[in-house]
């Protein structure tokens, strides 16, 4: 009995941890090469919906004022991934933007961790 193959959207979340993982490895090329990779429609929705699912749930991990910024970026992302349905090169560009929206809500939910602690003190009086 063969194992169950691995769904699009668990392979768009697997694609989206290892970009992040050669972002933070110091090896840019390596991620874009990785998103480069993906030609078809499909695969660049799948990947850009594994970024969203990354990046909302570590921006609920940010404070208040960081979480909604991070939001108010998720909007326009949907909206640019809207606009360019069905356009693999307008798709590509919204997935470039949606892999580096989850670098910036991990840096920032990073530098949020050292400077206030885990994320249940944020926001209890005399935090921070």
């Amino acid at each position: 009995m063969s194992a169950p193959s691995e769904s699009p959207a668990d392979a768009g979340v697997r694609l989206a941890r290892e970009h992040l993982r050669l972002v933070e490895a110091g090896r840019p090329d390596d991620a874009e090469a990785l998103l480069a990779g993906l030609t078809d429609a499909r695969e660049l929705v799948f990947a850009g919906a594994g970024f969203t699912v990354l990046a909302r749930r570590t921006g609920r991990t940010l404070p208040t004022a960081m979480r909604a910024q991070a939001s108010t970026r998720q909007i326009r992302l949907g909206q640019l991934r809207d606009a360019h349905r069905g356009d693999v090169e307008g798709l590509r560009t919204w997935l470039r933007e949606a892999a580096e929206e989850l670098v910036t809500v991990t840096q920032l939910a990073e530098a949020a961790r050292l400077r206030l602690g885990p994320p249940s003190s944020y926001g209890a009086p005399g935090a921070g």
